[in-house]
């Protein structure tokens, strides 16, 4: 499971996290994000009930709602093997505080994940680019985000998200994350 969350407005992913879809990777995300974040919030989560106590635990003050989609059949056959299944409605639900119904949505957080998919060719099954250990996927991530806030100007803010929300001055080139490593890490020059 890749867990991230993304602010609507500055496009910036404060925190992320790989692990398996339960309580103890649901509580470490949670709480780095509770960590990294200085304002009330309004959170919206899919329907995975992990995160009820979770949110509970580690905020005291926030604005959050849980979006539910509801799955039909894909069909059946051979064909429908790998298809999702087919959307036939939603359901908000307000938990805590008191979120605006206009931005309930785990659309920004879900396209975020469908563009790691698609630029990563690590999370690609059935490839030989597959990620076969946790870590070097994690860090495959870990470098996506990376890029993703301090690098990538995006093109609804015309800057980076780093920028946009003022914890960087300049957009970062590749060179400068790669600055980043230790100097073991670094390739000498042919």
């Amino acid at each position: 499971m890749d867990l991230d969350a993304i602010d609507a407005e500055t496009k910036l992913v404060p925190s992320w996290r790989l692990g398996d879809r339960n309580a103890i990777t649901a509580q470490a995300f949670i709480s780095d994000l509770q960590s990294r974040l200085a304002n009330r919030v309004q959170l919206t989560t899919d329907g995975n009930r992990l995160y009820l106590d979770t949110i509970a635990d580690n905020f005291t003050e926030i604005d959050y709602a849980m979006l539910q989609k509801i799955y039909g059949s894909a069909g059946s056959g051979p064909e429908s093997r790998y298809s999702p299944g087919v959307c036939r409605g939603i359901k908000k639900e307000t938990i805590a505080g008191n979120p605006d119904p206009e931005f309930i949505s785990t659309s920004y957080a879900e396209r975020q994940n469908l563009n790691i998919r698609m630029k990563n060719r690590r999370f690609t099954r059935l490839t030989n680019a597959f990620s076969k250990k946790a870590e070097n996927l994690g860090h495959s991530i870990a470098l996506d985000f990376m890029h993703h806030n301090f690098c990538r100007v995006h093109q609804t803010l015309k800057t980076t998200p780093a920028r946009a929300i003022g914890i960087e001055k300049r957009t970062w080139k590749i060179r400068d994350i790669v600055e980043l490593l230790p100097a073991a890490c670094h390739l000498e020059k042919f």
